[in-house]
């Protein structure tokens, strides 16, 4: 089972901090090989990690039969929902896409797309939503009478600060995520059902802005903008491109998913899961599990498997280099 002659040919349209991460982690992938990166930059600008090479991102559709799975690494807000249908009626495609809100209507434009063009995409395949999607679906399947809590942080969101740096007159920004403490003691104890996004999280963003930029505008725009930071409390600072690039240069993450539930004839039984991660590098991170779920599409797609996926549609076994004997025998 799942044994590959020739190695998954992958494309990736962006080269910010998530597109160098899966040029990278490709690397780490023995059935991999990277064709091409795909830019909207001058092709000749861009000076790769591993000196892969660069195309104009117009060119990608003259290389619809050189690339098993274009991996999709723009940012949620404006990038993914234009690029997410556009490519997957021409590829099969993987990405990242992570506003929540929007997931379903994403989901429709890209099958819609994907199952026109025989291809197979899987959305939304980093850590939230992907791996704590599938942590939050299998802990509810086995634990029916309970509550589910995510938290996030503390550390920066690639999408939110994205989501700054599209302000009017940010030049560059990191935001933070952090976790209420109280707030997760009380779902451990499966308490904090009527807790709001306020008191489970906080925001604090570093904002480097452009000269003679309204300080004041910039900052209601972020406090106010909504499905980032309008139902969080927000702090927001602005600090010099010197400071930004000393004190917040890194790109550090985590997070965990709870699940309390009960059992017995009069739920007397408390069950805890968690499903924890502590991040150095997002960009790592979320790149590693995006190439995971890079091989399961290509995979699909070589069963007849077409459309939309989302993570929780992927068995397992579909994201492994491994054979089916192999999990067997060293995983099960």
């Amino acid at each position: 089972m799942y044994i590959i002659m020739d190695k998954i040919k992958i494309g990736i349209i962006g080269y910010g901090n998530l597109g160098k991460s899966v040029e990278h982690g490709l690397r780490q992938n023995d059935d991999m090989e990277l064709v091409g990166i795909f830019t909207r930059r001058e092709a000749k600008s861009i000076k790769t990690l591993t000196g892969a090479q660069v195309f104009h991102i117009d060119d990608a559709k003259n290389m619809v039969d050189k690339i098993d799975v274009m991996v999709l690494c723009g940012g949620s807000m404006t990038d993914i929902p234009e690029q997410g249908p556009f490519f997957a009626e021409m590829f099969n495609t993987v990405d990242g896409y992570d506003t929540h809100a929007k997931i379903p209507q994403y989901y429709e434009a890209v099958n819609n797309k994907s199952l026109k063009g025989k291809k197979t995409s899987i959305i939304s395949s980093g850590w939230d939503p992907g791996m704590f999607s599938i942590n939050r679906l299998y802990a509810e399947a086995i634990l029916p009478r309970g509550n589910t809590d995510t938290f996030w942080g503390k550390g920066v969101s690639q999408g939110h600060s994205d989501a700054i740096r599209r302000v009017s007159g940010v030049k560059d920004a990191k935001q933070y995520t952090i976790p209420i403490e109280s707030a997760i003691e009380a779902a451990k104890r499966g308490e904090a059902l009527d807790l709001t996004s306020r008191e489970r999280h906080r925001r604090v963003c570093y904002v480097v802005a452009e000269d003679g930029a309204d300080k004041n505008k910039i900052e209601d725009e972020i406090k106010n903008m909504p499905n980032y930071f309008a139902d969080y409390d927000t702090e927001v600072h602005f600090i010099s491109e010197a400071e930004l690039e000393k004190n917040h240069r890194g790109l550090p993450h985590g997070g965990m998913v709870i699940r309390h539930g009960v059992t017995g004839l009069d739920n007397e039984n408390n069950h805890t899961i968690e499903y924890k991660i502590d991040l150095e590098s997002n960009p790592d991170f979320t790149a590693n599990v995006i190439i995971a779920f890079a091989r399961a599409a290509y995979r699909l797609n070589k069963e007849g498997s077409y459309g939309a996926k989302t993570v929780v549609d992927i068995a397992p076994a579909y994201l492994s280099r491994l054979s089916a004997e192999e999990i067997r025998k060293n995983i099960i």
